[in-house]
This record gives structure tokens, sequence and C-alpha cells, in this order.
């Protein structure tokens, strides 16, 4: 039998994860896009057709100047992307820049900064699903500190988020993408705590000795 101590910790440690995710799903599901947004420019990170459209409606509305889609396939080409989500190649051809590198949202995070960073964009209107959008914002926080982020969550139709507790596909959702949130708050407190940014910066000395 385990002793009162280590019962009570575990009790505190689920009681903490369990409200950790409450509050995480509460986000997720009142999650609203803003009425008026307008930004230097917008970034959608790959994931669905849904929110590419979004994307594309955001900057043919004159939401922004220009778009950045980010985490494409390499073999998938611009005329693919217009063609799925049946936008005009136009746009692509004037306003559109695409990222190939990005292979996860950490990429993702990091490909943006160096393509804001390029291009002068200081107010970001951030694309993705709503439950991606509590990870995606804290990445780009990281890479972008000075940046202003609007986020415009995309509800996807088969997924009943509001009632996540009651949907089975929604639950399954949420408890995979709050604990990829918790994995990436915890690595990100990590990386700035200040023995870890010491570490960092002693590797990259050694590095170029």
């Amino acid at each position: 039998m385990l002793p009162r101590a280590c019962l009570f910790t575990l009790g505190v440690l689920s009681a903490f994860v369990v409200a950790g995710f409450l509050w995480f799903a509460d986000q997720v599901a009142s999650a609203q896009t803003p009425a008026d947004p307008h930004g230097d420019a917008i970034v959608v990170l790959t994931g669905g057709a849904q929110r590419i459209n979004g994307a594309i409606a955001l900057l043919e509305e004159g939401r922004a100047e220009r778009l950045l889609i980010t985490g494409v396939n390499p073999a998938t080409t611009e005329g693919q992307i217009a063609t799925a989500v049946s936008a005009q190649k136009t746009i692509f051809d004037c306003c559109v820049d695409i990222d190939r590198e990005a292979l996860d949202t950490i990429e993702n995070a990091r490909q943006t900064r160096y393509w804001a960073s390029d291009r002068g964009f200081h107010r970001l209107i951030i694309v993705t699903s709503a439950y991606h959008m509590p990870r995606t914002l804290a990445e780009l926080k990281r890479e972008l500190p000075d940046q202003e982020l609007i986020p415009f969550p995309v509800m996807h139709e088969n997924l009943k988020l509001a009632n996540w507790y009651s949907d089975g596909a929604a639950m399954k959702v949420m408890v995979r993408e709050y604990v990829k949130y918790a994995l990436a708050r915890l690595r990100l407190s990590l990386e700035e705590s200040a023995p870890t940014r010491e570490l960092i910066r002693l590797a990259q000395v050694h590095r170029h000795d």
C-alpha cells in the first residue's frame, strides 16, 4: 500500500491534470473568430482544406496583404492547392508564399518567424484548427515574442467540439491535443529556464570552437 504522502501527491497531480484539461477543453469549445480581423499578414498551418479555405477568404477580403501557408508537402504544387480549395491561381501568384520545410508545429513557428522577419510583418492573423490553436500560439509566442498574434480558429464540421464530452471522436481529439499542448508547454518552460539557456549557450559556443 502506498504511503499517505504518495497518495496525496498523486491526488494533487491528478487534480492538476484534470483541471488543466478542463481549462484547455473550455478554451477550444468556446473559441470564436474575431469579428473584424486585420493584420499585416496571414499565416495558416496545413492540416485540412478548411484551414486554407479560411485563410484564403481572409486574404480575398483584404484582411491582410500576404499569406503564408506553412507545412506544405514538398510534392504539392500551388496549382494543386488552389484546385483543392477552389481558389483562383492568380491569388497564389500575387499574394501567397508556400513553406515546404516545416514538418511539425515547432517548425511551423520557426518558419513563420523567418518569413515575418524577412518581410517586416508585426501583426499576424493565425489560422488553424480550434483544437490546434493553443499549442500553435504557445510555439509562435516563443519564436515571435514581439509580434501581435490574432487567432482565427477554424471549427471542423465533423467534430462536435462544443459538446466534446458527449462525442467520442471529439473527446479523442481533445485528449490527444491536450497531451501535445501540455508537453509543448513543459518543453518551452524548460527551454526558458536559466540552467537550460546556459547549456544551450555552452553547446553553441562549443560547436563554433
